[in-house]
């Protein structure tokens, strides 16, 4: 139901992951994803703890999905003294193919938990129906 548009993608992530490196708007860092088909809806996971709902922005273009998202640093107060930073930290994004088969019409989202996660139903054009034969007294159904 969809294609990476970037073969190189998870490639970037794990370079990233290993030197540290925090995304930026001109070269964001990938979030981790999960994808499958539930009955009639295609659901879609991102992982994005600690993100604020204010900082997600959703945008569907033809059949090009865009999910971005900043996490920003905490702000600290009182003399606070780092001393040990490991959660990444700036801007995350993925942006996937998505079949024309999907209704992008009607993207439902919700994040709970640190989890985004988009259900797109499949569109009626793209399930299966049953085609009567004309052209004479006995019709047959076949399924189509």
């Amino acid at each position: 139901m969809l294609m990476r548009t970037d073969p190189f993608r998870e490639m970037d992530r794990i370079v990233q992951q290993l030197s540290g490196a925090s995304g930026t708007w001109s070269k964001p860092s990938v979030m981790p994803m999960d994808a499958y088909r539930q009955g009639d809806v295609y659901v879609i996971a991102f992982d994005l703890p600690g993100v604020s709902t204010e900082a997600i922005d959703i945008d569907v273009e033809r059949n090009m999905l865009t999910v971005k998202a900043e996490r920003r640093p905490a702000e600290k107060t009182g003399g606070v003294q780092m001393e040990l930073s490991e959660r990444p930290l700036g801007v995350f994004s993925r942006q996937i193919m998505l079949a024309d088969t999907l209704d992008t019409e009607h993207i439902e989202a919700e994040y709970e938990a640190g989890v985004l996660t988009l259900r797109i139903p499949i569109a009626e054009r793209a399930k299966p129906r049953k085609i009567s034969i004309g052209g004479s007294s006995d019709r047959k159904q076949i399924s189509g």
